[in-house]
């Protein structure tokens, strides 16, 4: 998991009025819980240092500093703005060595699937599995091999397995498929 370096200014204001304060200054609220102690953490952060965190589908390991103080976090929230879809707030995680966190992990397809070459195509239905691992067994994408996925077949969250993660979706979930076109059924209709 590649680390991300933000610094974030501490904040005594919360509530709406000192948050629509900060915003006016170019500022996101944020929030960081999960922590030694159970109270959350309140900070801002600038537009500008969060873009490269935020705008990418990959999964970062946030080095935070707030003051004095440093914090392992993953992004876990992102609050848009219905309209305009500035970042209204950012929520993140406190991470440990030794505690398992629940994160989004993209899905990438491998290989060419038979299926694909008898005329079907592929589609990928779920571009992020849901697993459970410590941090630092998560990996940036889960790769699904297809290359034995045959016409009119999927691949379904139980039969995936990796080494260190829990997958927590419906392990009927299907992650992609190989469908038949209308090509292919012209094809096969003229065949047959």
């Amino acid at each position: 998991m590649k680390t991300f370096e933000l610094k974030g200014e501490a904040r005594e204001a919360i509530g709406k009025k000192a948050t629509r304060a900060f915003r006016k200054e170019d500022k996101i609220p944020a929030v960081i819980y999960g922590g030694e102690s159970a109270e959350a953490i309140h900070f801002t952060v600038t537009n500008g240092d969060v873009r490269k965190l935020v705008y990418t589908p990959e999964i970062f390991l946030v080095d935070l500093t707030i003051g004095k103080e440093n914090y392992k976090a993953i992004l876990k929230d992102i609050q848009f703005h219905p309209v305009t879809d500035a970042i209204l707030h950012l929520d993140f995680l406190h991470v440990f060595e030794d505690k398992p966190i629940v994160i989004d992990v993209p899905v990438v397809l491998d290989g060419l699937a038979e299926g694909v070459r008898a005329g079907g195509k592929l589609s990928l239905d779920l571009r992020k599995l849901k697993v459970k691992a410590l941090y630092n067994k998560v990996p940036e994408k889960v790769h699904v091999d297809v290359t034995s996925l045959a016409l009119g077949k999927s691949v379904q969250v139980g039969e995936l397995h990796f080494e260190g993660l829990e997958l927590l979706n419906a392990k009927n979930a299907v992650v992609c498929r190989v469908q038949l076109t209308r090509a292919a059924r012209g094809l096969a209709a003229k065949n047959g």
